[in-house]
């Protein structure tokens, strides 16, 4: 965690909105999406209509035309019409902060609820999206079965009022160090020190294999084991 507040001790949401209700459309139209090109298209929507009542009012139709870049267009725009005549109907056009109401509206999974209730109404949550269960295997701070798992585990072992920042610590971090693709785990600032064996073990047989070039080899600290 150290290294993770000395790189990114500012944790910006990265997705653009204006409120709770904005960001919640926000994160639902990044599910399998790049937040880059999500703040490509968002101002697009929210040009259109940046409330329940005025979403309410387009065609499903419209709002896919305008998102389709994001991809899941037609699921996508179903969704967001329907939540937002959900909230328009049963909750004063206000996006609940609490998570059983969130879950429950369409296209809303406990992912999206988790960062709508931290980032929005700053509610200690862990939201866990592949990035950061595929870091937190790597690391070994979970055995990796599913993000369930991965999200009990990190809220074990970190303190509650470091759950908001530290997962958008580590999207940054794996942005930036640790990609899915291509990773080299001998210079990563965390995997060098912290990373399975299983991590060297796989990049020493790419190595071999010569599909990717080697590097100097950084003495591990406290490495986890498989």
């Amino acid at each position: 965690m150290r290294v993770l507040e000395e790189l990114y001790p500012q944790t910006p949401i990265p997705l653009l909105h204006r409120d709770a209700y904005t960001l919640l459309v926000a994160v639902l139209l990044s599910a399998q999406c790049t937040d880059e090109r999500v703040n490509k298209i968002s101002p697009l929507l929210f040009a259109r209509a940046h409330t329940p009542e005025a979403m309410a009012r387009i065609a499903v139709v419209e709002i896919e035309q305008i998102i389709r870049p994001c991809g899941l267009a037609p699921k996508k725009a179903a969704a967001i019409s329907q939540l937002s005549r959900i909230l328009v109907e049963q909750h004063e056009s206000q996006v609940p902060a609490n998570f059983r109401d969130l879950e429950a509206l369409p296209g809303v999974g406990h992912k999206t609820a988790s960062v709508v209730m931290s980032q929005a109404f700053g509610v200690p949550a862990f939201p866990v999206d592949t990035h950061i269960h595929r870091l937190a295997f790597r690391w070994g701070l979970s055995n990796g079965k599913n993000v369930e798992t991965t999200e009990a585990d990190l809220k074990k072992l970190f303190p509650r009022e470091k759950w908001n920042s530290l997962h958008l610590q580590i999207i940054f971090f794996g942005r930036q160090y640790c990609p899915a693709r291509g990773h080299n785990p001998q210079v990563c600032p965390i995997c060098s020190r912290f990373g399975r064996k299983s991590l060297f073990d796989e990049f020493d047989r790419q190595v071999s294999q010569k599909k990717i070039s080697p590097k100097p080899r950084v003495k591990r600290e406290d490495p986890s084991p498989d």
